[in-house]
Parts: C-alpha cells; structure tokens; sequence
C-alpha cells in the first residue's frame, strides 16, 4: 500500500503529520543544544529551566503554532473525507494548509514578522476551504 495513496485531502493531511513530527524532532535538538543533553534527558523538577537562543525560541512557537491548527485541518479533512463531500476546493485548500505550513517554518524562523502573519493567514484560508467543503 502506499504511503500517498487517496485523496489529496488525506494525502496533505499524512504530509501534515509528516511536518508536524520534523517540527518536534527540529525543536527537540535545539532545546538540547541549547539546554544541554543533561538537561534534556533528565526530570526537569530542578528548577527554571535555561533559556534558549532565539532561533530556538521561534522554532519552539512555531511548532505551537502548528499544533493549534492541525487539529482543526486534521478534523476538516476528516469530515470531508467521511462526508464524501471531496471537491476541487477541499483539495485546493488542503494542498494551500499543508504549502502554507512548511513556509511558515523558514519564515518564521527568519523572524520575518509580516510575512510571518501573512502566511498563517494563508494556511487559515486553506484550512476553511477545506471546512466549507465538508459543510456544503
């Protein structure tokens, strides 16, 4: 069976959770870098923990970000799935959620602000239309 197979709302929903666990692991190794393996691997109740660099900062709220929308793609994508209600736009939006994602890595990354922003709402854009269609 391939991995790929199905609708294009399933497949960006698979390429999604692809993306979102290259988030944690990305992350992950920062903070380690930054905090240091013993830090890492150990129970963390000792206190504050040491800060982070910046870069690992953003990388960290970007992954938070993507947590706060995946779920509601992911349930989108469910019900138009399960709704057969799959149409051009479904597609088009979820394959616009999923691009709109990976982008938002780098730029936000980069600390672009505007950009940033305007990325999101491309992938909120995305994620609707995939809502409208399981709606319709």
């Amino acid at each position: 069976m391939h991995i790929f197979a199905g609708s294009i709302e399933v497949q960006m929903l698979l390429l999604s959770v692809i993306l979102g666990l290259a988030h944690l692991v990305v992350a992950t190794a920062m903070v380690n870098k930054d905090r240091g393996l013993a830090w890492g691997i150990g129970m963390r109740d000792a206190g504050a923990a040491p800060p982070v660099s910046t870069l690992t900062g953003r990388l960290l709220r970007a992954f938070g970000n993507f947590k706060e929308t995946f779920v509601f793609f992911a349930v989108a994508v469910l019900a138009v799935t399960v709704l057969a209600r799959q149409n051009a736009g479904s597609a088009l939006g979820a394959q616009i959620y999923f691009w709109a994602r990976l982008v938002y890595i780098p730029v936000y990354a980069a600390g672009i602000a505007g950009l940033r922003t305007l990325v999101w709402t491309v992938s909120i854009v995305g994620l609707l239309m995939v809502l409208a269609a399981a709606l319709a």
